[in-house]
């Protein structure tokens, strides 16, 4: 496995190309989706991923029908996936539990954002309110893949705390992202 970086290169800047490329434990691709630089916050770096851009996994690709803006928290074992009312889908929160967040400069003004999706999702829904999704897949990968005993105390912890604050609405699950929806879309 390559090092990345933690945090983002010093020269990404807004609208600057940043590639969200998501792989699972064990190395095998898993969503990819671009987007450009808003810029940062106490709570971490906005990507806005406009309606219309190409996201594609394995098996599966698709042009996105609304717009949605990707914040790479400061601290956490987690990326987060806003929608607002345009989204025609039940969506407003996506929450990835992931590891592994590492930045590369690609070339000047592109940038690839990596992390490895370690299953669980916390979810805010129109329909079914705040829930934690992909409970099998994550307990069928503990044994697949090897997950580590120390790493799903970890994300079992992590998706508690996340599903806590999702359903709170705590920061920055309070309406944070509208003014980075109404950034990207400036």
């Amino acid at each position: 496995m390559i090092p990345h970086e933690a945090e983002p290169p010093g020269n990404l800047a807004p609208g600057d190309l940043v590639v969200a490329r998501n792989r699972k434990w064990d190395g095998g691709a898993h969503w990819v989706v671009p987007g450009s630089y808003l810029g940062e916050d106490s709570h971490g770096w906005w990507i806005f991923q406009p309606k219309g851009s190409f996201i594609s996994r394995p098996g599966a690709a698709f042009h996105a029908r609304s717009d949605a803006v990707l914040l790479v928290p400061r601290t956490g074992d987690y990326v987060a996936t806003f929608y607002d009312d345009t989204y025609p889908g039940d969506f407003r929160v996506y929450v990835d539990l992931a590891v592994g967040h590492g930045w590369n400069g690609i070339r000047p003004g592109t940038f690839e954002f990596h992390v490895i999706d370690m299953d669980l999702d916390v979810i805010r829904s129109v329909a079914r309110g705040v829930y934690i999704d992909d409970e099998d897949e994550f307990a069928e990968h503990q044994v697949r893949m090897e997950y580590p005993r120390d790493l799903v105390d970890r994300m079992l912890r992590e998706t508690e705390q996340l599903y806590q604050a999702v359903k709170a609405q705590h920061a920055p699950f309070d309406g944070t992202d509208a003014e980075w929806f109404r950034r990207g879309r400036a």
